[in-house]
């Protein structure tokens, strides 16, 4: 079996080339989906939210994503606080997903902040999605976020350099859709694949 880490700036295409692999065939996790679980409504996490940020994170009954993020993005002992309450549980159900995979099977790990919280020995191949600034920041845009959201989050993320130094491709996202699936259907064939089954 084979373990890849996918990550790439936010609006880099991470989600997109995640959804081209599983066509293909890979089981795909994403990271923001665990992250999910682990604060859901009657979790320890999300107990533990309440604790951290009170009622005002609160929306009838449930966390309150956009806020919650608000917080986070704009003070940074809130972020590392919320990562100390997620990070643990995420990896926990992380754990629990690999422990059951079968010999041949390549698992994507959909993860944004894989240079950031040290996770690139955590995978057998690293994957970074990669695209011009500009490019991203249309994207985001035309996905509903305002310019200072977006500025504020690639900030908080790792730089370009920094994820490309520890991936062991990159793929590039610039172009149409046409070049992103065959830079994903090359990297499956020629190495991926032939890696699961070595």
């Amino acid at each position: 079996m084979l373990v890849v880490g996918l990550t790439g700036g936010i609006g880099a295409g991470k989600s997109t080339v995640a959804e081209l692999f599983a066509r293909l065939g890979a089981l795909v996790i994403d990271a923001d989906q665990l992250a999910r679980m682990a604060i859901e409504r009657g979790s320890d996490g999300f107990a533990d939210v309440m604790l951290r940020f009170g009622e005002e994170v609160i929306i009838n009954g449930d966390i309150d994503r956009k806020k919650l993020a608000e917080i986070v993005f704009s003070d940074v002992q809130a972020r590392k606080d919320l990562e100390a309450i997620i990070h643990p549980r995420v990896q926990a159900l992380f754990a629990e997903a690999v422990a059951d995979l079968d010999h041949d099977d390549i698992l994507i790990y959909e993860i944004p902040l894989l240079v950031e919280t040290g996770a690139a020995e955590k995978f057998d191949y690293v994957i970074t999605v990669e695209s011009e600034i500009e490019l991203r920041k249309s994207r985001l845009l035309k996905k509903g976020l305002y310019i200072s959201q977006i500025e504020k989050r690639m900030a908080s993320q790792a730089s370009e350099e920094a994820r490309t130094a520890v991936a062991d491709s990159v793929i590039r996202n610039d172009g149409d859709e046409d070049s992103l699936l065959r830079q994903v259907e090359n990297l499956w064939e020629s190495v991926l694949v032939p890696q699961s089954l070595g």
